[in-house]
């Protein structure tokens, strides 16, 4: 644990200062907000369907989105995380979002042009790529956005920008004082999680050091379930680590079983329960609940209360103390939290099969 209370050696190992895109994801949240509510979009009537395209850091900030309007929206709000489209995506009562940080995701583009084949309205969010150029040559509205490091950092941007999108439209009710919230309860959180903030007082460098040689698991229910899969994805492309995550109450219905098998590697498990006051009261009950049996069987267990009124200000601590956590995990392994070579390889593979 010596490297987290040495704030140069973290420096040092942090050669791309992921830790200077984390510190600034208030600040991107509150720019991508304001910036989407200025940007242009047609007068578009109708729309019955909305179905964001993206992988990766992208999707998830499209997940966050189509959460949160699952709860506060009048139209179905979907991500799609493939090639191929749902056959259900047709016609011009559906808009599709191709959301790419680089803008040339090849899955992203198949389904932003096979969208436009089957005549629905397109639009893309991205910071230019071959996503651009084909949206601007087909006539489809265009969002870029400035942003030089990796897609995982740009979640403030693709999200803000795609809830403006959804506030434009009218297919979420303005949530200007919740965005506010949010970012005003991630600046006070990051001060306590900087890492200026010797270990005995910052807990997410003492969380990342409960996760160490540890299998995680994280578990979310209501807002928090694309939270726990953030918490995952964080966890594995910064500390280059293993890591899993389940929603509830399905966990419940299926995963719960499996606490008895195999012995060794599940006293190796950490599983976090994300909670927050937006969790509907059976849930919570849920969590306590399942909780408790886990512990029953020697499985390490812990609990992260994201703080916050609104449920945006709540799934934003909740991601912000996530990525903090799994960066402090990173330099507890001694690894580059920037860098994903396994993944630029097989990209690599995959463009040299055409």
């Amino acid at each position: 644990m010596n490297i987290l209370n040495d704030a140069k050696q973290m420096d040092i190992l942090d050669t791309q200062n992921m830790m200077g895109y984390l510190h600034s994801m208030p600040k991107d949240l509150q720019l991508a907000w304001q910036m989407g509510l200025h940007l242009a979009l047609p007068k578009w009537d109708n729309i019955t369907r909305v179905l964001i395209c993206g992988m990766g850091g992208s999707a998830i900030g499209a997940d966050m989105a189509a959460t949160y309007a699952s709860y506060k929206g009048c139209v179905p709000v979907m991500v799609h995380r493939d090639y191929n489209l749902p056959e259900w995506v047709k016609g011009a009562e559906t808009l599709v979002i191709a959301s790419s940080h680089s803008g040339n995701t090849e899955e992203t583009l198949s389904s932003f042009h096979e969208a436009g084949k089957r005549g629905c309205r397109r639009m893309a969010v991205c910071t230019g790529g071959k996503l651009a150029e084909l949206a601007d040559a087909e006539g489809a509205p265009v969002w870029r956005f400035k942003h030089e490091g990796q897609p995982r950092a740009a979640v403030p941007y693709s999200f803000g920008l795609l809830l403006a999108a959804l506030t434009q439209l009218n297919i979420i009710p303005n949530p200007e004082d919740e965005i506010s919230e949010a970012w005003k309860v991630m600046e006070k959180q990051r001060d306590e999680l900087s890492p200026s903030v010797p270990v005995f007082k910052n807990p997410a460098k003492r969380q990342a050091g409960q996760w160490m040689n540890r299998w995680v698991m994280v578990l979310g229910s209501d807002y928090l379930v694309p939270i726990a899969r953030r918490w995952k994805g964080q966890i594995s492309e910064l500390a280059k680590a293993w890591a899993q995550f389940e929603a509830l109450p399905e966990a419940d219905h299926n995963t719960l079983a499996g606490v008895f098998n195999p012995e060794t590697i599940l006293m190796q498990t950490t599983v976090m329960f994300l909670q927050a006051e937006s969790n509907h009261p059976r849930n919570t009950l849920r969590a306590k609940l399942t909780r408790g049996m886990m512990l029953e069987q020697g499985m390490g267990t812990d609990v992260y209360m994201a703080p916050g009124h609104s449920a945006l200000a709540q799934m934003w601590s909740a991601l912000q103390f996530g990525d903090y956590a799994a960066y402090y995990l990173a330099m507890l392994y001694g690894v580059d939290p920037t860098p994903i070579p396994t993944l630029v390889a097989l990209k690599e593979s995959l463009n040299a099969v055409k």
